[in-house]
């Protein structure tokens, strides 16, 4: 489905090329103070235009059309269009029967037995992360003074990421990339053991996002390789302070009031200039393939934000539900 959350909840509907995508927002609370321009920020930042982004360029002006009034939200589901203006649907017509080495063509077409949107990846585009940045910005309202911070540590392999684009833009083939996201001031409690821990929540919000293929907590794949003792944190005082924090702030699935940090891998863009194979499902045989279209060479440019706001609705439901609990 295309919905998430128990309480603060939200949909994204829409297709890469079609009339719009947008986000409803259910479960916000009355009373926050919002407007357009608090949106901006962080559509800017998801916005190309850098070196190693697509060269396709929307305003992406959001267009709130209901739960908000007298610039404050209503408490009635919040519902935010944003209008698609700038798409060359032509460039997409070869897919129909060459689908597209690593993007989701070829299961689309079968799961939706041909009748999917397959313009720009339809409605499984990265264009839908609008949406998650648009419902992450009211989330960091809900979850303030907790802010959610993500940045590009690594691309191509590369820390210095100036590098790895300027070489990803020579050799003219696209890279990946790692973002740490990290949250100061969570109080103890929030989560649950097993299905609904901290892990498994935000876990299930940053696959969502396209181009995501592994999440880390803490010292994550690292902390396999090191023992039990070297491994703990140990606890310096009745606020359950450590003296590290390789647990990443969580420990049985519940946050231990440490810093939360998790890792996230994004793989190179699908869409790479260079020439690839691919089964054609006319002539019945593989043969050479060139993907056409406007895409980033390191779509890991613009996720940082993405995953921010990932991490921000996660925590607003987390902490919605344990004030439910405490009720």
């Amino acid at each position: 489905m295309n919905s998430f959350g128990r309480i603060f909840r939200l949909s994204i509907f829409g297709e890469s090329h079609g009339v719009a995508v947008g986000v409803t927002v259910d479960g916000c609370p009355a009373g926050i103070p919002l407007t357009v321009e608090d949106f901006l920020p962080d559509l800017k930042r998801r916005k190309a235009g850098a070196a190693g982004t697509t060269p396709r360029k929307e305003d992406d002006i959001p267009e709130i059309i209901s739960g908000l009034f007298n610039g404050h939200t209503t408490g009635a589901p919040i519902t935010i269009l944003f209008r698609n203006n700038n798409t060359q649907s032509k460039d997409y017509e070869a897919i129909r029967n060459t689908p597209r080495p690593g993007h989701a063509d070829f299961v689309l077409d079968k799961k939706y037995n041909g009748y999917n949107d397959y313009r720009g990846g339809g409605h499984s585009s990265g264009r839908l992360t609008l949406a998650l940045v648009t419902a992450g910005v009211i989330a960091k309202k809900i979850i303030a003074p907790v802010q959610p911070t993500a940045r590009l540590i690594e691309a191509g392999g590369d820390t210095d990421i100036e590098a790895a684009i300027d070489k990803a833009v020579e050799m003219q083939d696209s890279i990946g990339g790692i973002i740490e996201c990290t949250a100061q001031g969570l109080p103890i409690g929030w989560g649950e053991p097993f299905f609904d821990s901290v892990e498994s929540v935000i876990s299930h919000l940053v696959f969502s996002i396209p181009a995501v293929k592994g999440i880390e907590f803490g010292s994550g794949f690292a902390g396999s390789k090191s023992t039990g003792s070297q491994n703990n944190d140990a606890i310096l005082d009745e606020n359950g302070t450590t003296k590290t924090n390789n647990a990443g702030g969580i420990n049985g699935g519940i946050t231990n009031g440490n810093e939360l940090v998790f890792r996230v891998a994004i793989k190179p863009t699908s869409s790479t200039p260079q020439q690839q194979q691919t089964w054609n499902t006319q002539s019945q045989s593989v043969e050479a393939f060139t993907v056409k279209g406007r895409h980033d060479l390191c779509i890991a440019l613009r996720a940082p934000v993405v995953v921010e706001a990932a991490c921000a609705i996660a925590l607003a439901d987390l902490m919605m539900v344990s004030n439910a609990l405490k009720l």
